[in-house]
């Protein structure tokens, strides 16, 4: 990497796809941490693993006001992460949070504020996540992450951690394909709250990959005179933005998304420039990975990019 940060791992064991009850044991998205360790990621990116985060959601019922399946626990999920993350940034390291899934990005994004103030985010995902309460067909919170940090999610949520997180013109959709779904469903668009219009794959082939990825940190980071970045951003990557011949491991099967190669293309001028605040990632699903090659090809990406 291009800046000399400690690298550190937070685990943040979650599913809200079937969001269990108390008691019952560990499924889906919880496991991708713990799977992801048993691939080598620490060593494969030299970072310090700080373990899982005493996090989970729990309870079917979906709350009356809120619209957001098991909300009391979505609500200490994001208190909890947003505090380990403000501290982690406060002592100068970079987090690189492991989900579960995209429901963590409000505390995550909201603890990488705390520290550091005004933030970007490059999120890469197969998804606009602009529902809400009411629009979410599920209740699933992983539904509505772009909407609770912009302002325009459940409005409880968005209080939660002081929305909006970060500005119009420093947050960019990279790999969403379900724009014609969305607006069947009511969802916010992203040019109706203010957004850029999403990059779709098609969208980025047509720039190139590379291309694509520096664009985004040049708006994201922004630079001074001599060509130095001025602000701070995430990355956020939700494996469904690959396709799904390529990543069958995740829940939400799509095609029409990116290559392993893509991405890595479209990655690297983000996760290098000096710009980088943090890493999530999310919605990885060992359950559905019985021989382990979602996995090492998620520790094999991140070696390829962060070393």
């Amino acid at each position: 990497m291009s800046v000399a940060r400690e690298v550190v791992l937070v685990g943040v064991p979650i599913d809200c796809v079937g969001i269990p009850e108390p008691g019952d044991p560990s499924f889906g998205t919880e496991l991708a941490p713990a799977a992801l360790r048993g691939a080598g990621l620490a060593d494969a990116i030299g970072a310090v693993d700080l373990g899982d985060l005493d996090v989970r959601l729990v309870g079917s019922a979906r709350d009356a006001e809120v619209g957001v399946l098991g909300w009391p626990t979505v609500r200490a999920m994001t208190g909890i992460l947003r505090t380990r993350i403000g501290a982690v940034m406060d002592d100068g390291r970079m987090p690189v949070v492991l989900g579960g899934d995209c429901t963590m990005l409000p505390g995550a994004l909201a603890g990488a504020r705390d520290a550091l103030g005004d933030v970007g985010l490059a999120y890469l995902d197969g998804h606009l996540d602009l529902y809400d309460g009411r629009t979410s067909t599920t209740g699933e919170p992983a539904d509505m992450p772009v909407a609770v940090l912009t302002g325009v999610g459940p409005p409880a949520w968005s209080e939660e951690v002081a929305a909006p997180l970060v500005s119009a013109d420093r947050l960019a959709l990279l790999g969403p394909r379900d724009r014609a779904e969305a607006a069947g469903l009511a969802s916010a668009l992203p040019e109706q709250v203010g957004l850029r219009r999403e990059l779709s794959p098609p969208d980025l082939r047509a720039r190139g990959m590379a291309a694509a990825g520096e664009e985004t940190r040049a708006r994201l980071a922004g630079a001074d005179s001599a060509g130095r970045a001025q602000g701070r951003y995430w990355v956020h990557l939700d494996v469904d933005v690959l396709d799904e011949l390529v990543f069958p491991a995740t829940d939400y099967l799509m095609p029409g998304g990116l290559t392993l190669g893509e991405l890595h293309d479209l990655m690297r001028p983000l996760v290098t420039g000096c710009g980088l605040a943090g890493l999530s990632l999310g919605c990885y699903n060992p359950d559905k990975d019985p021989d382990g090659s979602g996995a090492r090809s998620l520790v094999g990406l991140f070696r390829e990019l962060l070393t």
